[in-house]
């Protein structure tokens, strides 16, 4: 494991120190996992935007998608535990 030295003014450090103790561990270790937690949110991110990007090239090209109300009365359906066939994607190029 390599060493990383990492200046925090002093009030982020207090916040750290608080919030480790609280849940009982080092501030280091508390550190550890709130970087760790940042860059997977970040990656996670990335990804998510990626498949944004993707899904909307794809749209565009096909010309279909769906409508917005037959979505949500889909989704209300399927909360309310009914059996009910998903919306069609439709052109909607003019």
């Amino acid at each position: 494991m390599s060493t990383t030295s990492l200046k925090l003014p002093e009030d982020i450090k207090q916040l750290a120190a608080t919030a480790a103790k609280q849940q009982g561990v080092t501030p280091h270790a508390f550190m550890v996992d709130a970087i760790r937690a940042a860059a997977v949110a970040a990656e996670k991110r990335a990804v998510f935007v990626s498949d944004a990007i993707a899904a909307r090239s794809e749209t565009l090209k096909s010309g279909k998608g769906h409508s917005a109300d037959e979505v949500h009365a889909y989704i209300r359906a399927r909360a309310q535990g009914k059996a009910v066939a998903k919306p069609k994607a439709r052109s909607w190029r003019g």
